[in-house]
């Protein structure tokens, strides 16, 4: 009974750990010190991204200086899809995936979209894949998002962190 009970105790183990590993591989799993990775859909766009938290930090200017290349979330570079042809930030861009990488600065952003997918962070970002480059202006709140965070809204896309807003018009 001793040795059934054991054996039923490290089958469960194993596949504890199997499942947990699947969903990591899956972005669903977060472990310690991990960033929460979220997939929404709306508007014909489906966005795949990184949601890190300040916990304290100077965000923009700071973790993310002003003039570089950013992933626009934490480890895998953000994708974006769009189901259908669309304008955005005024560039006619086609149906398809592709990376969205930003440069933060001051009062300015540059909106990228690029089209080398399955990228980690921005390391190795190409401007020569890029399909698209246009800038788009920033809004300083007095309100603090903890986390970063993309929200689709009805004309474009909204990225916050700590107290800075971006909007993307998408168009479709």
């Amino acid at each position: 009974m001793k040795k059934i009970l054991t054996l039923a105790l490290l089958l469960l183990v194993g596949a504890s750990t199997i499942f947990a590993q699947g969903n990591a591989a899956k972005g669903n799993y977060v472990g310690k010190g991990g960033t929460p990775h979220e997939v929404i859909k709306g508007n014909n766009m489906t966005i795949s991204y990184g949601r890190p938290y300040k916990k304290g930090r100077d965000i923009f200017g700071g973790l993310e200086a002003y003039g570089n290349v950013w992933r626009t979330g934490a480890d895998e570079a953000t994708e974006i899809t769009f189901d259908k042809g669309c304008v955005v930030a005024g560039h006619q861009v086609s149906a398809g995936t592709y990376t969205l990488f930003t440069i933060p600065n001051k009062t300015v952003w540059n909106i990228i979209l690029n089209k080398d997918l399955k990228q980690w962070g921005a390391y190795k970002y190409d401007k020569h894949s890029d399909i698209m480059q246009a800038e788009v202006p920033v809004t300083l709140t007095d309100k603090v998002a903890e986390q970063f965070t993309i929200s689709i809204k009805d004309n474009g896309l909204m990225l916050e962190w700590d107290k800075t807003q971006v909007f993307i018009p998408v168009k479709f």
